[in-house]
């Protein structure tokens, strides 16, 4: 039987160490090891059962394609999630860096490009009048029920900007809950007549206090605020560059991408024949940037590039649709 090496029994040492602070008894655990199975792939990432969470409404092959982006879009959306919670709570202890706000912000940015690069899937990868059929089977859920979608958005700025771009600067200094009642979202799903439609009054039932808690965390550890609380030594060229482009992947390029898919899907063979979407969001009026105006870092854009905002793509998001269309 081979010796321990001294690099082993090192390892054995601090692995006593760690659990005698717990109270733990090293013999127990390493007998337990002795009894666990070797680890799979599959098994790591459940694998099995992540392949088994498509549950399709109809039985159009191309619906499985629609449920399977969703499902990738929603992971993409928490590995946000995930770069934010570590961001909030480096500023919490009191030890962001300018670096560490760059790398996190940059990952989170490379995550929507991912997403708006393979937005072609659902732009060009479902037949028409396979879409036009399986969808009326989904009535009335809607993508615009994307609650992560919203948690990136109040992680990312005062909440100030997320109220409609009309009562904007009207509230700004008023309180939260005033602000959350104005919240541009509350319209993007109305309607002829204002009132919300079945989608949104589920939608908000389900998570407005959330929505509204979690504001009230993040109110001085949201991006935004992150950043203004650095030293100025720390706002570098840099920075404000991968803030910037969060800002128009996020609230530019993601959304025209959605509009340009809408209106592929929606609009009429002939004029007056747009489809209404499943659950009745006024998409044409919602979904164009440039009619919210939603700006997570206001103070890092000219009047003018305000002014233009969400008219035309930014250059990478132009050349990626490019790529697309010519694939």
């Amino acid at each position: 039987m081979p010796e321990f090496s001294d690099k082993t029994l090192s390892l054995l040492k601090q692995l006593q160490d760690k659990l005698a602070a717990d109270g733990q008894s090293l013999d127990t655990y390493l007998e337990g090891y002795s009894y666990n199975t070797h680890l799979s792939y599959w098994d790591y990432i459940e694998l099995d059962t992540l392949l088994s969470l498509q549950k399709p409404r109809t039985t159009f092959a191309d619906e499985h394609i629609f449920i399977m982006y969703h499902q990738v879009t929603e992971l993409y959306f928490k590995l946000c999630l995930h770069e934010y919670g570590q961001l909030r709570e480096q500023g919490r202890k009191g030890t962001l860096t300018g670096q560490f706000l760059r790398e996190r912000a940059a990952r989170i940015t490379s995550y929507f490009d991912a997403l708006i690069f393979s937005f072609r899937i659902m732009r060009e990868g479902m037949e028409y009048e396979q879409f036009t059929k399986y969808r009326l089977s989904l009535t009335p859920a809607s993508g615009f029920q994307s609650a992560q979608y919203r948690f990136i958005e109040i992680c990312s700025t005062d909440f100030a900007n997320l109220v409609t771009d009309a009562e904007r600067e009207t509230l700004r200094h008023k309180p939260l809950a005033e602000q959350a009642e104005k919240a541009y979202w509350r319209y993007g799903s109305t309607n002829e007549d204002g009132t919300p439609t079945l989608t949104l009054r589920m939608f908000l039932e389900k998570y407005s206090q959330r929505f509204y808690e979690l504001a009230q965390e993040n109110v001085d550890t949201n991006l935004a605020a992150l950043y203004r609380r650095l030293p100025e030594s720390e706002k570098t060229d840099e920075l404000k560059a991968v803030l910037r482009k969060l800002d128009r992947n996020v609230n530019v390029n993601w959304k025209l991408q959605h509009f340009h898919s809408s209106t592929r899907y929606l609009t009429g063979k002939q004029p007056g024949q747009d489809v209404p979407a499943t659950g009745g969001t006024n998409w044409g009026k919602y979904l164009p940037p440039r009619f919210q105006r939603i700006i997570f870092f206001p103070e890092l854009w000219t009047a003018e590039e305000i002014e233009r905002w969400g008219m035309q793509w930014d250059d990478s998001a132009s050349n990626l649709n490019k790529d697309q269309s010519m694939r």
